[in-house]
């Protein structure tokens, strides 16, 4: 796989002036959203009694976030960064407050109506932090490159630390206090990012209007072909988090399915630091979808039936090309966005995730009931290998001349 003769350090990338701050903002508002979802079961149960409450309350926030991210999206690249995200996280934040002072015995419908504005709200600070890279790093590739691997894998991390520390620690001693740290992260850091040079400087593009009916981004090509590749990437995640606990449970070790998703994402996590030092590739599409199809082939692989600690290393080798694979992707889509549409096409991308995730979830659910934990882990590997074909088959709809 060829790449730029230049490539770019994570330490070079941290000495970018404004970077390192702006990341840490960025990163510090996206926390909750590692957290939230267990938070809310964990506290609704608490409150009710019943964990499919706190299911109906999680997936309403779920819901809700990825069905209004576009429309976020759109307001920020029509009305700039601060306008939008400084009302949204306040409404947002004020919404999971309501939740942490529910009393206990609470009627599950109000729960359920504050977890879908505190979801439908959720500021889009990732897309925002992307579409101020280019401004930042000089539409540098080997700079570029390496901000999307630093922060997939930054990314991982959060979905480590998040549930750890605020769920596990903070929650085992309040779940409505950690439900109240998730609303103080999700406003310091919303306030932090646009307080930054780089944010308050940004203006909507011209043009960025992208016509009034329907949504500017989703008339590229490219964005629709990625829109796809990321739902089959959710339905991926959807599929090993039914397909992990039922492994784990089958082979007479139920305890440690948290310890082996974790696993999951560590080697996604370093995949994403390795990936950074390669440098960007010249031909983008085929580094993504040869990473794709590695992620087919070490899905494929958990089928194996196996005990702990060999799926463990199973799944450390199979998530090594998650966070490259996303950050190789996310690379694609300012050049293939229309003009005034980026902040709203990284949105579709999250749409498309939150998409796959609960369809992949819903099947793989079906199917390791009737199957087994394989017949969830080849759903994985079956989603992967579809974002590959996609990915090869559309190849023209990625490349930016022809969005």
């Amino acid at each position: 796989m060829s790449t730029t003769t230049e490539r770019v350090t994570i330490a070079g990338l941290l000495r970018v002036p404004g970077f390192t701050r702006l990341f840490l903002a960025s990163m510090a508002g996206r926390l909750p959203a590692s957290a939230l979802g267990l938070v809310l079961i964990l506290h609704v149960r608490g409150l009710s009694g019943s964990f499919a409450a706190g299911g109906a309350v999680a997936g309403a926030y779920a819901l809700a976030n990825g069905a209004t991210g576009p429309l976020l999206g759109r307001l920020v690249d029509r009305r700039g960064q601060g306008a939008v995200l400084v009302p949204a996280a306040l409404v947002s934040s004020a919404a999971i407050v309501a939740i942490a002072l529910l009393p206990h015995g609470a009627a599950v419908a109000p729960a359920v109506a504050l977890a879908a504005v505190a979801g439908g709200a959720f500021p889009p600070l990732g897309p925002c932090l992307r579409t101020l890279w280019p401004a930042m790093l000089g539409d540098d590739p080997g700079r570029m490159h390496a901000a999307f691997s630093l922060e997939a894998a930054a990314l991982e991390a959060t979905y480590i630390v998040g549930p750890v520390v605020i769920a596990g620690a903070l929650g085992a001693w309040s779940t409505a206090a950690a439900t109240l740290a998730c609303a103080a992260l999700l406003v310091g850091g919303v306030l932090a990012f646009c307080a930054h040079a780089a944010s308050r400087a940004w203006r909507p593009a011209a043009g960025a209007a992208g016509g009034r009916g329907g949504f500017g981004a989703l008339r590229s090509r490219g964005v629709r072909t990625l829109m796809l590749v990321f739902a089959l990437l959710g339905a991926t995640f959807g599929s090993i988090e039914i397909a992990v606990p039922v492994a784990a449970e089958a082979a007479g070790h139920a305890g440690a399915a948290g310890l082996l998703l974790g696993v999951w994402g560590l080697g996604s996590l370093l995949g994403g630091l390795v990936a950074a030092r390669a440098g960007a590739a010249r031909d983008p599409v085929r580094r993504l979808t040869l990473l794709l199809a590695a992620l087919a082939g070490g899905h494929l692989l958990l089928t194996i039936p196996l005990g702990p600690l060999p799926l463990a290393a199973l799944l450390l080798l199979a998530g090594l090309a998650l966070s490259p694979a996303m950050a190789a992707a996310y690379a694609m889509v300012e050049p293939l966005a229309p003009a005034g549409t980026v902040t709203e096409a990284y949105t579709w991308l999250s749409t498309g995730i939150a998409a796959g995730l609960a369809a992949g979830a819903a099947l793989s659910g079906a199917l390791a009931q009737s199957h087994g934990a394989g017949a969830a882990f080849a759903a994985a590997g079956a989603a992967c290998a579809a974002g590959a074909l996609a990915g090869a088959a559309r190849r023209g709809s990625l490349l930016p001349a022809t969005a």
